[in-house]
């Protein structure tokens, strides 16, 4: 029994001092090292301030087109000017000369037309309407020595104020007045000196008035009016 343990206690420091050594003096087992990941950031960009809204232009007033200036060879350019007693060009249209009111056609005048004309043709129309231009108002060979239309033409295919009725978009002949079915429309009236009779036969459309009228234009005065509901 004595030599079984004298041998154990030699073997065990053998084993201890075997260790030691591999170990090395005063070094403690190597611990692995931590590596320490850096974790980029992204730099918050300031944010940037909403865009200021530009300034509202205020609203030109409305002004008339400038005058069709036609010139014949030799000849000195013509003023052409269409107007109204009842309103001016930009001016809402008056309630009577609408469907809410008495539904008559407003007075006109114009200028002396560029030389050489022979007839007039006049159209009213609305490019407002929400099914596309509305035709309010067709009137050709109007004479040449007219100078106004009187309130109330009366819709006959002859009127006795000059010239001869086309039909408009109710499909009737003379003049039916602003009713727009909401908001403001654009009453344009629009009066061609022309060269030429245009012999169509009374309830002739706009589209028959302006092919008729091709090439036959010397000049063409506007008016426009308002008209909301």
């Amino acid at each position: 029994m004595r030599t079984w343990a004298w041998q154990a206690v030699v073997w065990t420091g053998l084993i201890l001092l075997f260790v030691t050594g591999c170990a090395g003096p005063g070094q403690p087992p190597e611990a692995s090292p931590t590596t320490e990941v850096a974790l980029p950031t992204e730099a918050v960009q300031p944010t940037e301030a909403a865009p200021t809204p530009e300034e509202v232009q205020p609203t030109e007033e409305v002004q008339p087109p400038e005058e069709a200036q036609p010139t014949e060879e030799g000849g000195e350019a013509m003023a052409f000017e269409l107007t109204s007693p009842a309103f001016a060009y930009g001016d809402p249209i008056p309630r009577r000369y609408t469907c809410d009111g008495e539904d008559v056609s407003p007075p006109l005048e114009w200028t002396d037309p560029p030389e050489g004309t022979v007839s007039f043709a006049l159209i009213m129309d609305d490019p407002d309407a929400p099914m596309g231009t509305w035709d309010h108002w067709v009137l050709f060979d109007i004479p040449a020595d007219v100078r106004s239309l009187p309130e109330g033409v009366p819709p006959d295919a002859d009127p006795p104020q000059g010239g001869r009725h086309g039909k408009n978009s109710w499909r009737r002949l003379g003049y039916g007045g602003p009713c727009p079915p909401g908001g403001t429309h654009r009453y344009f009236f629009r009066l061609y000196a022309l060269d030429t009779t245009l012999d169509l036969p009374s309830g002739a459309t706009k589209g028959d008035v302006l092919q008729a009228m091709e090439g036959h234009m010397l000049g063409q005065a506007e008016l426009m009016g308002t008209y909301g509901r």
